[in-house]
């Protein structure tokens, strides 16, 4: 086959038929161009992703790994340490109650509705799903008011990878330090003063006496921004870009809100933003011919396991009602998402608005371009109109 190049500009756009490939007659292979074995399995991805003592996350769980940030996060550290780290940033978690967010919610999506229906075109991208997940997440976590789209352009830029050099280049590293440095004065400011939002929350969580260090707070509020500002984003995005492609799914979700829930699920499964994770094998293990040696990087391609037919029937058909169990959009095992349920009602809250008060949208660009990452797929913008094309 074509080698498959996690830096390859085709692999961003559209990495199905690859994976498609790899699945038949590569199940466990060899990427030369990131030096790891990529798992395309449903169930060798979820029985990796199951078993913690063969493959550990302690190395980072980013393809190309930032620094300083292995073995500091709820995504790069194993049991027992995981289960701590999680136990705490949950306790944070839900003394936000997630139903509190749906007033705000609802509050930024109708405003970023109204500037939309003034204008008549607007780029989804910027003018919606980001002015809504980052809107919110300042709320949740007590931010300053800055600039949204610079520290946006940040996050981006920290989980972007350069194709020339196949790896991260210094303006990402600087991103990333960028967003550290920032979050750890707001840290120590939370010390000085603690307030009602988050970072207060996971800097006094506490659990028989156990409590979260300084670079622990840090790194799990740097994740949380990430995940708030991106992950989330990526996903709204994406979530519109299939209803779009898919006019009657899209004309059924219209007619019956009560089938925005399952469609959410369905985009998880169809096409998640969260492609591929790593993980580093503890011990050998031989999996479809190959042995993998301690040392060795394994990627969990969850976007090709969610289209494995071993699993889930027609997987390359969007169909809204499908209620796809145990799909991989939030990963599995130990790691899968603790933001999953604020993502989901996030989604669902900000599409509804978005579709009552616009129910026909088309795209006006001519190709879409995608942000390069050897973890994530997202799309740079989404420039679209409002109503049929005429």
């Amino acid at each position: 086959m074509e080698a498959f190049d996690l830096y390859s500009p085709a692999i961003d756009e559209n990495p199905f038929p690859y994976y498609a490939e790899l699945r038949e007659k590569h199940p466990c292979y060899w990427s030369e161009s990131a030096g790891i074995y990529i798992l395309s399995r449903y169930d060798d991805i979820v029985r990796a992703g199951q078993d913690w003592e063969t493959f550990s996350s302690t190395g980072g769980n980013l393809i190309d790994e930032l620094p300083n940030r292995a073995g500091a996060t709820l995504g790069t550290t194993d049991p027992p340490r995981h289960d701590r780290l999680r136990a705490l940033a949950q306790a944070a978690f839900m003394r936000k109650n997630l139903q509190a967010l749906t007033a705000p919610a609802e509050e930024l999506a109708e405003a970023a509705l109204d500037r939309i229906l003034a204008r008549g075109s607007f780029e989804y991208v910027e003018d919606f799903s980001s002015q809504i997940t980052v809107g919110l997440l300042f709320r949740v976590m007590g931010l300053p008011d800055i600039d949204h789209s610079d520290l946006r352009r940040k996050v981006i830029l920290s989980i972007s990878t350069d194709k020339a050099v196949k790896g991260r280049n210094q303006t990402h590293i600087d991103a990333f330090s960028w967003i550290r440095g920032f979050l750890s004065e707001e840290v120590a400011k939370r010390r000085r003063d603690p307030k009602d939002d988050l970072i207060t929350h996971l800097a006094e969580a506490e659990i028989d006496g156990d409590r979260l260090t300084e670079r622990e707070i840090e790194m799990t509020t740097a994740t949380f921004v990430m995940a708030g500002v991106e992950s989330l984003s990526s996903f709204m995005s994406v979530f519109a870009l299939n209803l779009h492609d898919y006019p009657d799914a899209r004309r059924r979700v219209v007619a019956d809100v009560g089938l925005i829930a399952p469609a959410i699920e369905e985009s998880l499964r169809f096409n998640t933003s969260a492609q591929r994770f790593k993980r580093t094998v503890a011990k050998e293990v031989e999996l479809h011919g190959v042995s993998l040696k301690p040392g060795d990087k394994v990627a969990l391609a969850y976007g090709s396991g969610n289209r494995d037919w071993r699993k889930f029937a027609s997987p390359d058909v969007y169909e809204i009602e499908r209620r796809p169990q145990g799909h991989l959009g939030f990963g599995t095992g130990k790691h899968f998402c603790l933001g999953s349920q604020m993502a989901r009602m996030v989604t669902e809250i900000s599409m509804r608005c978005f579709l009552k008060r616009i129910p026909e949208y088309h795209l006006t660009g001519e190709k879409l371009m995608w942000n390069s990452s050897s973890n994530f797929r997202s799309p740079v913008a989404l420039p679209m109109a409002v109503g049929k094309i005429s």
